[in-house]
């Protein structure tokens, strides 16, 4: 008993397992071959009946196409004719021959002659038939309908004896059949309830200790350690815990004193750093407010873009208040609705301004459905995928780099695509992107500190959907889409009015 007891919970568990599914299997087989039987039994009840019937339908195809060639006198008819007549006589052939004092053996025998006889008057009447003897094939004609109608009736007749016989014999094996059932039931119930009886035994054996380990947990986390341990009574896998959890209390009990002094002497070093951390945030508000103020910068930079303007140098002028918008939108618009027109017309001032700063080396093509550019979007979502596609898609392609944006709308939907062809993404990298989990050092890359988790974010926020962007790519070195879905809305009005369908 006691190595009973040593074994593991696993192999005790499949044990009771295999057990009582190998007692249902086996009542189940037995009741299936009984079953089985008594089906086949009650199968065989009107196979003679179905046997008669087969024959009677053989002989009156043979009437029926000795008659049809007599009449037209075609090959097909004759063919027919043969078919059956070769038919009839092989069924003829298994039908009882033997001398016996049964009269349904007896009847049968003189329907096997009887049906020789006919045949035998068919084939003369179809030979005179064909040898066009008149006189001779009428006769034979005759005399074999006369047969034909005698087997028929002879058939009637012990078909008849014979459903009468096997009505009796079906009653007395279907009781039987409704006796086996209730048996059969009786047994399931029997077997089940002794797997019940079993299994709730087995299982309140195995919970016993279990739950006795759990009240001894619950002392032990309400802070009571003064508890009793509990006996080890097996080595499964139960033993082996109520073993650990008894350690586990004389442990706590010896270092309870310990973590007390730690966590007074922790308590102090908290309040010292807690006061650490309050000259530190002092110190970073000091340098934030030492930086430059964005207005002053905005301020310089038009003050820039107008002494250009004075000068003649055009480009120059037109060069820094790209920048100059490009930096008020990006404060004023990331926390705002705006329409997919202002983002796209960001997007051209951004392109615009890295084309100057790379010699006009990326190109850039757009394909806009303008009656979808007043529909709205949050503020600050092109351009950190434009960004993405050049530091990360095209920057090492020189003048052979490319970006495509697209506007169009599909399925109800607003879609806006930007599309390189770049290098490519692989498969786990566009995973990682879609579920937040990718982190890219926008600011030490040069970025404006905007990743593509946040403008997913703020898409879902949005749109309220979670499917608001798809990315493609046909893998490494052949090009990237990331495409934005959107709801067809257009911008506010002035007076603060609904949404409104394009």
């Amino acid at each position: 008993m006691s190595k009973i007891r040593d074994l593991s919970l696993q192999f005790k568990i499949s044990s009771i397992y295999i057990i009582t599914n190998l007692l249902v299997v086996m009542v189940n087989i037995v009741l299936i071959i009984g079953i089985n039987s008594m089906s086949g039994r009650l199968d065989m009840v009107y196979q003679d009946n179905r046997h008669l019937n087969d024959f009677s339908d053989a002989i009156n195809a043979v009437q029926d196409n000795m008659t049809s060639y007599l009449n037209v006198k075609t090959s097909d008819s004759l063919e027919n004719y043969y078919r059956s007549e070769s038919l009839c006589r092989n069924m003829a052939a298994d039908l009882n021959e033997k001398v016996t004092g049964n009269t349904f053996d007896r009847m049968e025998r003189n329907i096997r002659h009887m049906t020789d006889g006919y045949l035998a008057e068919v084939a003369q009447t179809v030979e005179a038939k064909r040898g066009r003897n008149v006189e001779k094939y009428r006769i034979h004609y005759e005399n074999a309908t006369r047969m034909y109608d005698y087997i028929g009736t002879y058939i009637s007749s012990l078909n008849m004896e014979q459903f009468r016989s096997n009505s009796e014999r079906y009653s007395e094996l279907l009781q039987r059949f409704r006796l086996f059932e209730a048996v059969s039931a009786i047994a399931i119930v029997l077997v089940m309830g002794s797997n019940v009886c079993i299994i709730i035994s087995f299982v309140g054996a195995v919970i016993r200790p279990v739950k006795k380990l759990a009240g001894q947990a619950d002392e032990v986390a309400r802070g009571n350690f003064d508890i009793e341990l509990l006996p080890v009574e097996s080595q499964d896998e139960v033993g082996v815990v109520t073993g650990a959890f008894n350690s586990m209390v004389v442990s706590i009990g010896r270092y309870i004193e310990q973590l007390r002094e730690s966590m007074e002497a922790e308590r102090a070093l908290k309040e010292r750093e807690l006061l650490m951390e309050g000259h530190l945030k002092d110190a970073r508000l000091k340098y934030l407010q030492a930086q430059i103020n964005p207005h002053f910068l905005f301020n310089t930079l038009n003050a820039g873009a107008q002494l250009s303007m004075m000068e003649g140098a055009d480009r120059t002028y037109e060069y820094i208040q790209k920048v100059a918008q490009f930096y008020r939108y990006n404060m004023k618009k990331s926390e705002e609705t705006v329409t997919v027109a202002e983002e796209v017309e960001m997007v051209d001032s951004y392109i615009y301004i890295l084309n100057v700063r790379f010699a006009g080396d990326i190109h850039y093509e757009k394909r806009i459905d303008e009656s979808l550019l007043p529909v709205e979007m949050p503020g600050m979502i092109l351009q950190p995928i434009v960004e993405n596609c050049v530091n990360h898609g095209i920057r090492e392609m020189g003048d052979r780099g490319m970006i495509l944006l697209s506007l169009y709308e599909k399925q109800g939907e607003v879609c806006i695509s930007v599309k390189d062809n770049g290098v490519g993404m692989s498969t786990e990298t566009i995973e990682k992107v879609l579920s937040g989990t990718y982190r890219e050092a926008d600011m030490a890359s040069g970025g404006n500190g905007v990743g593509m988790d946040n403008v997913i974010s703020r898409m879902k926020l949005f749109t309220g959907n979670e499917n608001v962007m798809t990315i493609r790519s046909g893998g490494e070195g052949k090009g990237t889409e990331v495409c934005l879905h959107l709801p067809k809305t257009v911008e506010r009005e002035e007076d603060g009015g609904e949404h409104g369908a394009l």
